[in-house]
């Protein structure tokens, strides 16, 4: 035990001991920041790869919702950009930057552009106009005959108490 304590007095003494300690640091360095770079860029290779599969969803739902009402191609860009923003801060990615997001799903638009065009047609003003125009027209209508209907019955009560 003497012989171990002695040798690590003579490394402390000498300086020997600082030398080897700067030499691994020296060598050492260099591997962890290659190891925090390389976690990095894993980390957004996840985040791409991820938000990709998130903006298929999103591009559907905005032509979904450009088939229910007219909207333009930059209302759903920006309703499929916000839609992956929110899933991916649901799945713990809060440094996503918008521009890149915006990227993704346009990428996306590009890539299935042809399935959603035949998957979802997209409506013109008119044909919105028109379906609205018709569904207050079937509003109208079911009032009219629940008036008429009101008014046999009220009919038909007078005409029993006479």
């Amino acid at each position: 035990m003497k012989v171990v304590n002695d040798i690590l007095e003579w490394l402390i003494q000498s300086g020997a001991l600082a030398v080897l300690v700067f030499f691994l640091w020296g060598y050492a360095k260099p591997l962890l920041t290659a190891k925090a770079k390389t976690a990095k860029t894993e980390q957004s290779r996840q985040l791409w790869t991820l938000a990709e599969q998130v903006a298929k969803t999103g591009v559907v739902l905005a032509e979904q919702a450009g088939v229910t009402n007219y909207l333009t191609s930059e209302a759903k860009k920006s309703k499929a950009v916000a839609y992956v923003i929110a899933e991916l801060k649901k799945l713990g990615f809060t440094m996503a930057d918008e521009t890149t997001i915006a990227s993704v799903v346009e990428k996306q638009f590009a890539e299935s552009k042809q399935e959603i065009e035949t998957a979802y047609p997209q409506k013109a003003p008119q044909q919105v106009a028109q379906e609205q125009a018709d569904v207050e027209a079937q509003k109208k209508d079911a009032e009219l005959k629940q008036t008429q209907a009101d008014l046999t019955a009220t009919q038909d009560k007078v005409t029993s108490l006479m």
